[in-house]
């Protein structure tokens, strides 16, 4: 393991109420004596940087944690982009194979989720070396991004590094924030949390409701087409709308469905080849968030997720030869809804192996907006989706650790509240920082790689507003430090986190370690309206070029009409100059405004230039909650 150095070393744990425990190290030895409750908390002098040093704790059990090494220890956290194992990225093999570090040692902590803040932390330290890198985390291997940014950090300053990674795929800001904080900061989580409370209690009364109950009630109370029984296979539908599936309902071109979140219902008829009915078969899709389907109007499956795929075993008793019907009742609570096709496929496998395709036209009918509804079930207690559920079981664990800081790689799963994320990103960290009690440390953040196929024209972008409120939570709270991933981009996880690990390194060297280094791009200042062309400064630049030599791309200019188009640009001397021949009087440029913009602006050493707006217009998320 490694602890960190400057500060006190801290050892905690329990044992009998009133037992005596020793903490020893060398010559130094300090007595405690455990609580009411069992818990003992023991702080040594700070130790000197390096070792290894052997420690004993001396209760009644003895612990001996040896090769222990004091240096800088930097918590990973996030999602996916984070978690993402090294064994998942650009030449694996290679990097595994020389993943042989004796001074950086790997914490994996136990990821748990939790109604009520836990005081157990649970992991293991491990040194770094091709066993270890392919063999911890959560995803094919140690933190690839944390990994990395050690492993460049630690060539640099010569320290022990001491790397845990704590990061979930797919969790949003908000399950690692607090319930103080989002109760006192973002008053759009209250709703949700004083649900939580309700759970809590009922989990204390023994009085917990099972989820399929919770729903079961609230599609009776909420939902048109569970009281009517849509399900029923001899309905008549031919009032009832048209939308091809496999498809999000946003990208359907149905107006009605283009905003919706709530419950909708589709159907579609199939043929079963005579002989076929006599043997179970498999339906196959997979539908954002929840769903309930139904084949000839019997229940064959439901899924609370929007992650897994649906893989729904149809009894042959419910089958016929000829027609059949399959109903599917979706609520969407948020970003794309719809039925998609999972791993496995779009379609019904019926008893001889054969595939029925689903796609096509089906019918659908609104049961319920979420305007207006009672609040929605919730499960709570598997979601580690849901508010402060991950900050109670994965950080207030880790709060009694000493730490240098922390490298954070999240977001993806906030882009349909970039607006919010304003607010949620800083009070989060401020939050942190007051119960570690180590006053502003070090919070690195890495801003949103690219996201689809680029797009050098103009664009409104959520993926963008997101990257804005990670510029703005950087630019705006003390000793927050920022690199942008807006250049690595087009799949949703790039595999070159090599370079995410190399970036955040430079940023730590130059904000952290006070090296005269650039910490990142060039990074917007003020921009001024000549000759019906926009200059713009920045700092931090480090020089301005185009990357590889080539054109400078990624900028887009309006006039007051608000109107944005495709601008050229060049760099003279440390300005550069938007216009274009259509935007005679312009008033704002944006550059690398897109899900996964084509941006080429750099500083001399070939960091890219932050991603900015010159322009406050209302966003796409700017009413979204």
């Amino acid at each position: 393991m490694v602890i960190q150095r400057g500060l006190p070393a801290t050892f905690w744990g329990w044992t009998d109420p009133g037992r005596k425990v020793t903490v020893r190290v060398g010559a130094q030895a300090v007595d405690v004596v455990a609580d009411a409750s069992g818990a003992w908390r023991a702080r040594l002098t700070a130790l000197p940087t390096g070792g290894p040093y052997t420690i004993v704790v001396t209760g009644p059990q003895t612990q001996v944690l040896r090769d222990v090494l004091v240096g800088d220890v930097w918590i990973c956290s996030g999602q996916s982009n984070m978690e993402m194992g090294v064994g998942n990225v650009d030449n694996a093999d290679a990097e595994i194979a020389a993943a042989d570090h004796p001074e950086i040692r790997l914490c994996t902590v136990d990821r748990r989720l939790s109604l009520a803040p836990r005081d157990v932390m649970g992991g293991h330290w491990a040194t770094c070396t091709p066993e270890t890198i392919r063999s911890e985390g959560f995803w094919n291997g140690f933190s690839a991004p944390g990994y990395f940014f050690g492993r460049d950090l630690q060539k640099d300053i010569k320290v022990p590094i001491g790397l845990i990674d704590a990061a979930w795929s797919g969790t949003p800001a908000q399950a690692w924030a607090s319930e103080e904080a989002l109760r006192r900061d973002v008053p759009d989580y209250r709703p949700a949390l004083d649900l939580l409370d309700t759970t809590r209690d009922q989990q204390r009364r023994g009085q917990s409701l099972d989820l399929n109950q919770r729903f079961a009630e609230w599609y009776g109370k909420n939902d048109a087409g569970t009281g009517a029984h849509w399900e029923a296979p001899d309905l008549d539908v031919s009032t009832w709308g048209t939308i091809a599936e496999p498809a999000t309902w946003e990208g359907a071109g149905v107006s009605e469905l283009r905003d919706f979140d709530g419950v909708l219902w589709l159907r579609r008829e199939f043929d079963l080849p005579a002989g076929a009915e006599a043997k179970a078969a498999v339906l196959h899709f997979k539908a954002d968030d929840d769903d309930t389907a139904w084949v000839n109007g019997t229940p064959v499956g439901s899924t609370f997720n929007f992650a897994p795929d649906r893989a729904y075993t149809i009894p042959a008793s419910v089958l016929h030869a000829g027609r059949n019907v399959v109903t599917v009742r979706v609520v969407d609570t948020g970003g794309p809804g719809g039925l998609t096709a999972s791993t496995q496929g779009f379609d019904i496998i019926d008893g001889s192996g054969q595939s029925i395709s689903l796609a096509g036209s089906w019918r659908y009918r609104i049961g319920a907006p979420l305007t207006g509804t009672t609040p929605m079930p919730q499960d709570i207690e598997s979601n580690a989706d849901y508010p402060s559920v991950l900050f109670n079981g994965i950080v207030h664990p880790m709060l009694p650790l000493p730490i240098k800081g922390v490298i954070w790689y999240q977001g993806e799963s906030n882009i349909d509240t970039a607006y919010q994320y304003r607010t949620l990103l800083p009070a989060m960290i401020e939050d942190w920082r007051k119960r570690w009690g180590q006053g502003d440390f070090p919070f690195l953040i890495v801003q949103l790689a690219g996201y689809g196929a680029p797009s050098d024209g103009p664009a409104e972008s959520k993926w963008a507003e997101l990257r804005e409120a990670q510029a703005m939570t950087a630019a705006h709270t003390k000793n927050v430090g920022i690199m942008t991933a807006v250049d690595i981009g087009g799949d949703l996880h790039p595999k070159n986190k090599q370079e995410v690990g190399r970036r955040l390194a430079i940023l730590a060297r130059a904000k952290v370690y006070g090296e005269k280094v650039a910490p990142g791009g060039p990074l917007y200042q003020s921009m001024k309206v000549k000759d019906s062309a926009i200059r713009l400064t920045f700092t931090d630049a480090d020089g301005l070029a185009a990357k590889d030599g080539g054109t400078l791309t990624g900028f887009t200019i309006a006039g007051v009409d608000r109107k944005f188009t495709r601008a050229t640009a060049r760099i003279e001397g440390g300005v550069v100059v938007v216009s274009s021949p259509d935007v005679s009087n312009p008033v704002a440029v944006r550059y690398a405004w897109a899900d996964n913009p084509a941006c080429s602006l750099v500083n001399n050493s070939g960091l890219p230039a932050m991603p900015f707006r010159t322009d406050d217009w209302p966003g796409i998320t700017t009413a979204a909650h």
